[in-house]
């Protein structure tokens, strides 16, 4: 049964992307680096996380980091779009990212409690639902099914794929509820009025995010409104120049280990650093890059705090009060 929706989704996704993606997993899965020795990371060199931890130890930090992980900051982004429609005026999307759920310190308890808290119309996921690059990932699977039946939303739960993740997730996602785009967009409705929401595939390691293919289904209407979901934030010259209004990403995890104040050490990221953590803009595009929810490598964080994000859509010619409330 589980070949046979592979199989569906290698259909789906075109012969040149399924090849290219699947050979580099498993050269990746064979040497636990860069799929082409190009994108070394650090979070793949067995050596650093030993020796990371011994560092904070020895410093006293440990407890502190690893309690931090688990300290989640929910941060609300008002969004204003000159074309989006009043019917989605004040629509909240949930946007999470790099939950690496295996690496969890407290098996997702504290995450748990957080979403239950919180009202949206929308949760997208932008990738890294595992913790490790390789291997198996039914942990991985077994880990998300709680916290999918604590994300409870009109619209549902959108993904897309992280560097961390395989193609042959798919079917174990999309069996939870999570409807994957893989260079596909799919509209969002709200009585007669439309948005539309674009996923690509991984552009960090693997590069195969094809955001023409992404928006081919999508009307050519200036007036539409476009939101992007991408794993990083290192296709934003392509997608403010094929009209994205938003571009949600993550993958930096904020630096994740950062210097006091916030300034991380390590962006891991193909770009300007202003484009690797939290709100931005490139000419007319909104982009937002969240720190994350999880943690590679070890569950620790210092001065870069988990977060999830809830974007409100605001359109431009509606009132407000003064609280900012639709």
């Amino acid at each position: 049964m589980e070949s046979k929706k592979l199989s569906y989704i290698l259909d789906r996704i075109g012969p040149h992307h399924a090849s290219r993606r699947l050979e580099l997993q498993t050269i990746h899965s064979a040497i636990h680096s860069g799929p082409t020795g190009l994108h070394i990371s650090f979070e793949n060199l067995d050596q650093v996380g030993p020796l990371l931890k011994g560092l904070l130890k020895i410093s006293g930090l440990w407890t502190r980091a690893v309690r931090n992980s688990l300290d989640y900051e929910v941060v609300e982004n008002p969004v204003s779009l000159p074309h989006l429609p009043q019917l989605f005026h004040g629509f909240r999307i949930l946007h999470l990212s790099d939950l690496h759920l295996e690496g969890i310190a407290d098996q997702g308890k504290a995450l748990h409690e957080t979403i239950t808290q919180l009202e949206y119309d929308l949760c997208v996921i932008t990738g890294d639902y595992r913790l490790l690059t390789y291997g198996d990932y039914q942990t991985t699977l077994d880990c998300l099914t709680p916290l999918v039946k604590h994300i409870q939303c009109h619209h549902g739960i959108i993904g897309i794929l992280g560097n961390h993740d395989f193609l042959e997730m798919v079917p174990g996602l999309e069996n939870l509820g999570i409807q994957m785009l893989l260079n596909e967009a799919i509209p969002i409705q709200r009585g007669t009025e439309t948005i539309w929401m674009a996923g690509v595939d991984d552009a960090h390691w693997y590069e195969v995010a094809d955001l023409p293919k992404a928006l081919q289904s999508v009307p050519k209407d200036n007036h539409l409104v476009r939101i992007l979901l991408a794993h990083s934030p290192e296709i934003i010259e392509e997608a403010a120049q094929a009209g994205i209004e938003l571009y949600l990403c993550g993958h930096s995890h904020g630096g994740q280990i950062c210097l006091p104040g916030g300034r991380s050490i390590i962006v891991n990221s193909r770009c300007a650093r202003e484009y690797t953590s939290g709100k931005w803009k490139h000419q007319q595009m909104q982009g937002y890059t969240t720190r994350g929810v999880g943690t590679s490598l070890l569950p620790v964080r210092l001065s870069c705090r988990p977060e999830l994000v809830i974007h409100r859509l605001i359109s431009d010619d509606s009132p407000r009060n003064i609280s900012g409330q639709p």
